[in-house]
This record gives C-alpha cells, structure tokens and sequence, in this order.
C-alpha cells in the first residue's frame, strides 16, 4: 500500500510540474559516478591568476548590511566580501588567524589580547586598525537598538563582552567568564568605522547598505568587491586591490579575478543555466542528478559531500503578539497537536519522492554533518502513523461534529490553517503537497501557498508575525551555540516565539539554562551532554518539526584546480583557479 502511495503521488506530482527530474535511473542508460572527498587530502598546488568564475545566487538580496541580514539571500551576496578576526580551516576544522596575526589568553581565558595584521586595508584603500574591531562589536553588535542576529552568538550568559583598544593592533577582549566557542565566535564580520559610524550615530543603521546602495560604498577586507548589482539578474564581483593574502611565492590570491553571481529563484531555470554552461557549478537536489547524467558530458563533476548540515522543517506560530486568531495559537501552543502533526508526516516517503532516496528523515534540529552531537539513538521518533495521529487529536478535543469531513475543536472551529513556504522552491513545495494531503485524510484542512522567499522571511522575522504555520530552512552551524539566536528564547529567529524577554515555557526555561551553561563549558565531552540534551528536549516538544536531511550534492566542470568542497563551505577558496 505506501509503494502505491508513493507511485500516485510521483505520478500527480509530475503532472503539476513539481518534480521534473523525480526518477533515479536513465531510460538513455546515462549515469553520474558520485565522487566522495577527504579533507585529509586537500593540498593546494600554486595556481595561476585570472578567468571569470560563474555560479548561481538563489535570489535577491534583502540587505548587504552583514549586521542585520537574516537570509541566505543577503549572506550569500555579501560571502567574500568581509572578513572576521578569525576563520576555521575547513581541512582541519580548526580556528585560524584571519585579521587578527596571533592571540594570547589570560586569567583562564577571561580575557583575550589580539594583535592584528598591519598589512590590512579597506577596499577603498583606508587602513584598517583597532578603531574598526571596537567600533564594530562596541556601536554594531552590541548597539540594543540595532537587531542584529550575530548579538545573540556573542553573549554569554546574557552579559555582553568587553572590547577595548589597547593600540592601533591591539585589542582587549574582556569576557564575564569563560566562553568555549569564544574563538569561533570572533570570526563575524568586521565593518568599517569610516564608512558606517555616521548611520549609527543617525539611528538609521538598519538602512544602510541597502540593496539600493551604490557598490563601491560596500566595504570590506575579504578577497572579492561588489562592482555591479543588476536586481534579478546578477551580482558582479572582482578581486579586491588591497587583499591581504598571498601564496607562498608572493602572489596575490584570490587568484579567480572576477565572479559573477547569476540570480536564479528557480532551482529548474538554475539548472538549465548549468546544463548549458552559464554558470560553473551549482548545488544538486537529488532528482537533479539524473538529468545531469543525461546531459552526457564527460566534463562534469558531481561531489556527495555526505549530509548537509542544513535541515529543512515545518514550524507552527506561538507568538503572543502574531496576527492570527487566539483559538488557532492554542492550538499551536500545544506539545500534543504538533505531537500529532509530527506522526501525520511521512519523512520516508518524502525522503523518497522528493529527494530519490539521497535523504534521510529527520526528528531532530541538528543532521549527521553535526557529529557527535548528532546520535541517532538518542533522540525520539515519531513514526508515520495516521490514525495514531489522529488519535492524539482527538484526545485533546478534536472530533469531526457537524460531519463534514473535517475536525473542529470543542468550541466548533475547524482544524485548518495556512501553510507558506518560498515560491520556486520545488523540494519544499512537493513537501507541502504531501503534507497536505496526508493531514487531509485525517480530517485537517491546510490551504498551502508558496510566496516569495524575501516576503516569507519578512512575515516569519517582523510584525505583525502573520502566518500561521511556515516550511522553511536552517543553514545549521558548526559550533551548536551558533544557533543561540534560535534555541534561546531571546533570539532573533526563535521562531515560533521569537524575542521573549522572560522564557514563555519551562521548557524554554531549560534551553536558555542548557545554552547558557554550554557556551562557558570548556570541558568538551560535558559540552556535547549538555547539548545533547538541549536537542533532545527540542525533539521531545516539536516546535519545530523538522521533516529531512538530503545528501549535500555538488556538480561542477572539471575546470578548476584547488576546488576542496565541504558540507561547510570550500577550503582555501582564494586558491581556486582555472586550468590551462
């Protein structure tokens, strides 16, 4: 019977155009060897200057502010073009220098001395000093009255860091206690003082750097500069002057001139743009991979990078103070109702429909990317059982009572709610789909609609909260404090409650406590209980109910030398180049 299931629904959602490329095998008999990767092996040769380098923007920026940017929209227009005072080396996933040469820690790591890089400078060719570091974290990050997401990975406890300039190369980081993810934390980005203190002192910080704003007053100290900006249609960058780093024979990296981010919301457009070599790499979703096998070309390269960090999930809205009707927000806000939507969703046939079995279900908020967090065992599942969900339902006062089909609770509402995810986004509008029906079979209306994804995050982030219930995505993090602004009930993306200023739940109550407790921890098997605790009450309470984990696929031409992927990010991306 779920074989059957699985064939109906592959067959309506070829017909409505949501999943183009759903088989797994070629009726020509082409085929895409998937090419494993071992960070144990990266080893850059030296390269050669020069080329334009391609690749996909999944959509337009809200802001290029990296203040204030919530998106991956933003971020991913923005990746480059800063720099923080350190960076992880993605082969050894250990911290490194960045702008800052060295660091030395004292009182037990209470406090922190950097000394900087004298060699830096601004893409405008200001020199960059203390001044910046102090100004960024002192007036941006920890300015209250700019909401800022990075704020909440760069407090502990609650109680914000001491930056103070000792000299121009030289700054104090005075911590309320010890802080493990200290080092990784400090890897945010640095913003200019004399480009950017003047909208501070305004108060219109939240508006500068617009999309609106003209490039060249976007500045930073990473490798690349944003030359153009053509709003759906390109982001066009080139290799910043005054960049640092260099070889180990004196050359200036990056060593890939210019890039150009071609905007493409559509994952299938994005796809025919590499299919005819628009772009020079772009990221698969697993049905994706037989057409590139059909494609025939002996010049492609596709990467399994194993499963991604990212989760994708379904989210239901707490807020106290959202636009929705208070019956449905009861609804809502009971453990047992989002209980009973977890069991209504069949993550198998999902992982099967939608992503060609290169997926996994997933129950909980971190994937297997996120070892040893992440322990399978651990954590409780909730199975794909309809009528067990239906029987939770009805034990908190659901019951079909005007026989129509549909549940209504006890003061006669029908069970029925709004579901929004981004508009373009295949995967997740094939998810809605099924979720749709499969909670319709149990007598639970959902009026599904995808919208555009910077108007998705607009309702999601910002009053009035109007929506009802969301599927959306994390990026994930390698460090689990990273996701503070989510998990801590003050955080920016807390999502079903965002900004609490006291936890509305017990439970919240216990993450803030757990979070807390982890980021002042140094003893790292104790760091991974804690944690592991935190996810599993996360788990156990489905705020937010988390639906797959897909293989991270990468597809390229094999054009590139020095090209290192990882479910993370590529290694020593200034190193890149092109072949002869």
């Amino acid at each position: 019977m779920r074989l059957f299931k699985y064939v109906v629904y592959a067959l309506a959602i070829l017909i409505l155009a949501f999943l183009p490329f759903h088989l797994s095998s070629s009726p020509e008999g082409g085929s895409v060897k998937l090419e494993k990767v071992d960070p144990r092996d990266f080893k850059p040769v030296p390269g050669k200057g020069g080329g334009t380098l391609r690749f996909v923007l999944s959509g337009d920026p809200k802001t290029l502010n990296p203040a204030i940017a919530q998106e991956t929209t933003s971020t991913a227009a923005f990746s480059g073009v800063f720099s923080g005072l350190t960076r992880l080396n993605l082969k050894t996933m250990e911290v490194e220098p960045e702008l800052a040469q060295r660091w030395e820690s004292k009182e037990n790591g209470k406090v922190w001395i950097f000394h900087l890089r004298r060699d830096v400078r601004w893409n405008d060719g200001t020199p960059f000093s203390a001044e910046d570091v102090v100004f960024t974290f002192n007036q941006v990050y920890y300015n209250d009255e700019i909401p800022s997401s990075v704020r909440d990975v760069l407090t502990v406890n609650g109680k914000k860091i001491k930056v103070e300039k000792i000299d121009d190369f030289t700054v104090k980081f005075t911590l309320p206690e010890p802080f493990a993810p200290f080092l990784n934390s400090v890897g945010v980005e640095i913003l200019p003082k004399h480009k950017l203190e003047r909208y501070v002192k305004e108060g219109t910080f939240t508006t500068a750097w617009s999309v609106s704003t003209e490039p060249k007053e976007i500045v930073g100290t990473g490798p690349y500069v944003i030359k153009e900006y053509i709003k759906g249609q390109r982001i066009v960058y080139e290799r910043n002057p005054y960049y640092y780093r260099k070889d180990d024979r004196g050359k200036p990296l990056p060593y890939i001139t210019e890039k150009v981010g071609v905007i493409s919301p559509d994952p299938d457009t994005a796809l025919l743009k590499f299919s005819n070599a628009q772009v020079d790499y772009i990221g698969l979703r697993a049905q994706d991979i037989q057409f590139v096998a059909n494609l025939g070309k002996e010049d492609i390269k596709v990467y399994d990078l194993g499963s991604t960090p990212s989760t994708t999930f379904l989210v239901f809205n707490q807020n106290p103070n959202a636009k929705i009707p208070e019956y449905k927000r009861r609804w809502f806000q009971n453990r047992l109702f989002r209980i009973a939507i977890s069991h209504a969703i069949d993550r198998e046939g999902i992982c099967y429909l939608v992503y060609n079995g290169l997926a996994k279900p997933l129950y909980t908020p971190i994937t297997e990317a996120n070892r040893p967090y992440y322990e399978e065992d651990y954590y409780p599942k909730f199975e794909y059982d309809l009528n067990k969900a239906k029987r939770i339902l009805e034990s908190i006062g659901f019951k079909d009572r005007n026989g129509d089909g549909f549940l209504e609770d006890e003061e006669g509402n029908r069970l029925s709610f709004s579901l929004l995810t981004n508009a373009g986004n295949k995967e997740r509008e094939t998810i809605g789909n099924i979720i749709k029906e499969d909670l319709k079979r149990i007598g639970i209306e959902v009026n599904f609609q995808p919208i555009d994804f910077n108007n998705l995050v607009s309702r999601l982030t910002a009053p009035p909260y109007q929506w009802e219930a969301i599927i959306i995505g994390l990026t994930g993090s390698r460090d689990p404090h990273f996701g503070r602004n989510v998990w801590h009930s003050s955080g920016q993306l807390h999502m079903w409650n965002p900004s609490q200023k006291e936890p509305a739940t017990d439970w919240e109550a216990r993450l803030d406590e757990l979070i807390d407790r982890g980021a002042v921890e140094l003893d790292f098997k104790k760091r991974v209980e804690i944690y592991r605790e935190m996810y599993r009450i996360i788990t156990e309470q489905q705020p937010m109910i988390f639906i797959a984990t897909p293989k991270s696929l990468l597809a390229t031409y094999d054009k590139f030398e020095n090209l290192f992927p990882t479910v993370w990010g590529w290694h020593e991306e200034e190193r890149l180049f092109f072949k002869e």
